[in-house]
């Protein structure tokens, strides 16, 4: 699988920006070949809104970066504040029940070398995932990395805030862990997932 992750920053209108997203992005995305869901997360108060949308193949995420391009010029207009585009490689993905509107979103960004990702993901997968998806109130998880340049984001949805704030108390207790693999944690965003649509 393969992600494509846009995210709002200052963004002025975040509830007309998701339905900017349910009504105009979704039904185009939906004819582009290989697409497989779009989720919508948002942190109101930090005026940030995330838009992941998920690709079979690499090559079908690429070849519908020409046909979007005006629907995000649209959906900035709409939204307001910055845009960044980024493309990821979705290496884990663990789903106990898929998230809708409502649930806790935590998006941890990392950063390493990426001559260390397959080590660090044999890690990952083996120690830190059973931990993550064993805690209460757990839903899904999401591994994306960009393989170039080392970067790369970490979601995991909750079902409700007080599940996510335990969450993320833990994560940081374990965080010593992956910096002593030379895993940097370069910033935490805590969100609502406000528009899910995942086939």
């Amino acid at each position: 699988m393969h992600n494509r992750v846009l995210t709002f920053t200052g963004a002025k209108n975040i509830d007309d920006g998701v339905a900017f997203v349910r009504d105009n992005a979704v039904p185009v995305l939906q004819e582009q070949k290989g697409y497989r869901g779009t989720t919508a997360s948002a942190d109101r108060d930090g005026e940030v809104l995330g838009i992941l949308s998920l690709w079979e193949t690499e090559a079908a995420r690429d070849a519908s970066f020409g046909p979007l391009a005006e629907l995000r010029q649209q959906g900035l207009d709409v939204v307001g504040g910055e845009l960044t585009v980024e493309s990821f490689e979705q290496l884990v993905e663990e789903m106990k029940s898929p998230p809708t509107a409502g649930s806790a979103l935590m998006v941890t960004r990392i950063s390493m070398d990426p001559a260390k990702i397959d080590e660090n993901l044999v890690f990952f997968k083996s120690e830190v995932v059973p931990r993550i998806s064993a805690a209460p109130g757990f839903l899904a998880l999401r591994n994306m990395m960009d393989r170039k340049t080392g970067r790369g984001l970490v979601g995991s949805a909750w079902a409700d805030q007080d599940a996510m704030k335990q969450a993320a108390a833990q994560a940081e207790a374990r965080r010593d862990e992956g910096r002593a693999r030379g895993v940097s944690f370069d910033g935490d965003s805590y969100r609502e997932i406000v528009f899910a649509d995942v086939r």
